[in-house]
């Protein structure tokens, strides 16, 4: 346990285990690792002062003079200031090093900071994709009771008219960009979309014997066998990479950034995937 000694800042650290560790099992806490002779945490500690005081409801600020803190600064590896991490749950979860500009801390701060309707989809679409729907959607609701306006909210509805209506799931998440932390389910969204237009004009697609298989793949998708379809759409690439504009490739990827790098399916896949580029 470190047991710090008080500074003038309000945002200064006093005890590390209580005012970040602990801290941040009920809030994140951002911890700014400076010194008083670093010109560069003199631009970037106002910054983060600010951000703190606009945005409190989401995170505190905590603050290390690494002069004073250098067995803090030593046990979590700072070897150059301004460092700033961010701890969830007693544990760094993301990190900067340097004084970046206000709208790239904006910017990371909406990525790395947990955000609990973000989180509800999240496990929503996850139960969704089990075959869970009617527990995805009881999720959602009581997110949606709490932030109704929130982007998420609208990649989980596009979701669910991806069945019934793509092109209206499409259009829904149309304004969210790649800036997003939402960008990979609302590009995953877009590329289904397009898929599943193909597969209900299958006589538009190119004659050449991968379409089947093609098809096969979407097939898999519509009914969320991800595992079978991303088995079919990397033997498409094998045998004909480019086929419909590249598309069996996006497919792929799109599927991946749905179910994330560390999801099973996407580890027995990705070498696979990663070799059929090259042969």
């Amino acid at each position: 346990m470190f047991h710090l000694t008080a500074e003038d800042s309000k945002y200064e650290v006093k005890d590390f285990q209580k005012d970040v560790l602990e801290a941040s099992y009920e809030k994140p806490v951002v911890v700014d690792f400076w010194a008083p002779w670093c010109g560069p945490c003199r631009i970037i500690g106002p910054v983060l002062e600010r951000l703190a005081e606009e945005q409190q409801d989401r995170w505190k600020l905590v603050k290390v003079n690494t002069d004073i803190h250098q067995d803090v600064a030593m046990e979590y590896g700072i070897r150059g200031i301004p460092t700033v991490k961010l701890f969830v749950n007693g544990e760094v979860v993301d990190e900067f090093v340097g004084a970046l500009p206000e709208p790239l801390i904006r910017q990371w701060l909406d990525s790395a900071i947990p955000d609990p309707t973000t989180e509800a989809v999240r496990n929503a679409l996850s139960l969704w994709i089990e075959g869970k729907k009617e527990e995805a959607k009881k999720v959602v609701e009581a997110a949606e009771k709490e932030t109704p306006e929130h982007p998420a909210i609208k990649i989980f509805h596009a979701f669910e008219q991806l069945e019934t209506d793509p092109q209206a799931a499409k259009e829904l998440v149309a304004d969210i960009d790649i800036d997003s932390p939402l960008y990979p389910y609302a590009e995953a969204i877009r590329t289904f979309a397009d898929l599943y237009a193909v597969a209900a004009n299958p006589e538009e697609l190119p004659d050449d014997p991968v379409k089947e298989l093609y098809l096969e793949a979407i097939q898999a998708l519509q009914q969320h066998d991800y595992d079978k379809a991303l088995e079919k759409f990397i033997e498409v690439i094998r045998e004909n990479r480019y086929y419909n504009e590249d598309s069996a490739r996006i497919a792929c990827l799109a599927i991946f950034g749905l179910l994330g790098e560390e999801h099973p399916i996407v580890k027995k896949h990705r070498p696979s995937f990663n070799s059929s580029l090259y042969i």
